[in-house]
């Protein structure tokens, strides 16, 4: 039996002030709501569909903040559309 892939939601690009980085993202992760719950995914696979079906993966870099989101680093950059879509956590 596969395990259950956890569901979250792309809040928003990594950035700074001036610099957006679009390989870079911050993730809202159902269920998870402190930084320790957060800090246990980190390593983790995740991946995003695009409209054509093609999965863009990624990896859980570290926690982001005292309030359970992660920042996810994917393989290559996503649209600005991505930004609100659902990622699967493996």
């Amino acid at each position: 039996m596969e395990k259950e892939k956890l569901k979250a939601i792309i809040k928003n690009f990594r950035r700074g002030a001036s610099h957006q980085r679009t390989n870079q993202f911050i993730v809202i992760i159902d269920g998870i709501k402190t930084k320790a719950k957060a800090s246990s995914l980190v390593g983790k696979k995740v991946s995003w569909k695009t409209k054509s079906g093609k999965l863009i993966a990624g990896r859980i870099m570290q926690a982001h903040g005292a309030k359970g989101a992660v920042r996810v680093r994917m393989v290559k950059g996503l649209p600005g559309e991505a930004v609100g879509t659902p990622i699967q956590i493996k």
